[in-house]
């Protein structure tokens, strides 16, 4: 199942937002709370109906109470953080074991380091890729699929958001100011040769931070930057999510969306805006197609069609599993991009600086949509080749896959075989000894 509205669902809600105050949160925790013994009784009830020596287990009726004991356990539960899973990737025909590290952390993110223990050294070159995963509600693990189809050719690293409930408070905020502060710091430590790839929200973020280095002469900015599906200007064929936030304004979004993390999380009393109201939208902009896709797990789980099951389950533990976003991070994003439109508008600032993408001289630009992006709507993210105006057409591409949503931009089977391919390309042509010989016809050296 390709479902591609995570993004925006997170960035905006909708408009059940208004009746969440302080106290929810609380009241969330509790009903969690109260309902532990009725999903215990479930699972066992489960357990005993698919029970092979239960002779009720192979009959109709059985099978029936099993999957709905199943369903309810699963609809009431909470998902937690997802593991990666990756353990092998191929390369030139080598199976190779990868581990994973953090390379860099701060306390409001990770950075993953996806090593590749080579036996011998792989004859095609390996750049080195930063992919900078979404803060808009899912985990970094979303892009599972992103990072298993670009590991066979790049050494890749990713962003890890944390959960912001989990971070205590005297830790200090975060917002979109910190945000391009931590990309600028993640590029300064992976000392410059490396391409970047932001996933849906953040292209504003690191289009901003290559902007500021290009503007200070930085010699640790990429060799190219490629934006996938991301709001970078959503005047452009605006959609629901972006009117939403236009029509409501920033003091709704502040006033209704926004509530404090209840004990015992280790972020307690922090301003955030919950996950658990996330979810609401995610599922909410498409109802009736999870409500399908949940019969249809009824339907398999009593005819007895693990594979199909299987499958479902791996998406929504993916899908389900949410994290909550710090209060000013939020809201700094929907006011600076989906209500004042400040970056194509040239008014977006970091910390008083004005951001000015005609800076970007070295850094090669790569865009890519998806035909059926109802999320960032076609021609959003292709509007940043308008505002990076010093580039030259060569260090340029857009490219818009057809037939796919805003979640097959980044994953799935046409990611694979038409979308990856091209961004492997145009990083090889715009990196290593080419790149580093932009940077010093710039006049800046290592």
């Amino acid at each position: 199942m390709a479902i591609g509205e995570f993004e925006g669902a997170a960035a905006l809600p909708g408009e059940s937002g208004a009746l969440l105050a302080t106290p929810m949160y609380w009241f969330y925790e509790l009903g969690h709370a109260a309902l532990n013994p009725s999903r215990a009784f479930a699972d066992a009830t489960r357990l005993f109906f698919k029970n092979p020596a239960n002779p009720l287990a192979h009959t109709a009726y059985g099978k029936s109470v099993a999957a709905t004991m199943e369903l309810f356990e699963r609809s009431t539960r909470r998902y937690r953080r997802p593991e990666w899973g990756i353990e092998y990737t191929t390369v030139g025909g080598e199976r190779v074991p990868v581990h994973i590290s953090t390379y860099w952390r701060r306390p409001f993110c990770r950075l993953l380091h996806f090593e590749r223990a080579f036996t011998h050294a792989p004859r095609r070159p390996q750049p080195k890729l930063l992919i900078v995963a979404p803060m808009s509600g899912h985990y970094a693990t979303l892009l599972r699929g992103t990072v298993e189809t670009m590991l066979p050719n790049h050494d890749v690293y990713i962003t890890e958001w944390i959960d912001a409930r989990m971070v205590p408070i005297g830790e200090g905020r975060f917002d979109l100011d910190d945000y391009i502060d931590y990309i600028i710091s993640m590029l300064h430590a992976l000392g410059g040769d490396v391409h970047v790839m932001a996933v849906c929200q953040p292209s504003v973020p690191v289009l901003a931070a290559v902007a500021m280095m290009e503007a200070d002469k930085d010699p640790y900015v990429p060799h190219s930057m490629v934006l996938m599906g991301g709001p970078i200007d959503t005047r452009i064929n605006p959609n629901g999510v972006n009117q939403l936030a236009v029509g409501r304004g920033l003091n709704w979004f502040r006033r209704n969306v926004i509530t404090k993390v209840p004990f015992p999380h280790p972020g307690v009393m922090r301003d955030v805006y919950p996950g658990f109201l996330q979810l609401h939208g995610f599922m909410s902009m498409n109802l009736d197609r999870h409500l399908e896709a949940h019969r249809n797990l009824f339907m398999h789980l009593v005819k007895g069609d693990g594979d199909s099951a299987q499958k479902h389950r791996e998406f929504y533990d993916e899908y389900l599993a949410v994290m909550d976003l710090a209060a000013e991070f939020y809201l700094q994003t929907v006011d600076t991009v989906f209500i004042r439109h400040a970056l194509p508008k040239g008014e977006m600032t970091h910390r008083g600086r004005r951001i000015d993408p005609k800076a970007i001289e070295r850094v090669a630009l790569m865009t890519v949509e998806g035909e059926q992006d109802d999320i960032s709507s076609v021609g959003q993210t292709e509007a940043a080749h308008r505002l990076c105006t010093s580039l030259p057409a060569d260090m340029r591409a857009h490219y818009l896959q057809p037939s796919v949503g805003h979640y097959g931009v980044f994953n799935g089977s046409r990611f694979r075989a038409e979308i990856a391919p091209r961004i492997a390309d145009f990083v090889l042509t715009h990196g290593g000894n080419a790149g580093a010989q932009r940077k010093v016809a710039s006049g800046v050296r290592h």
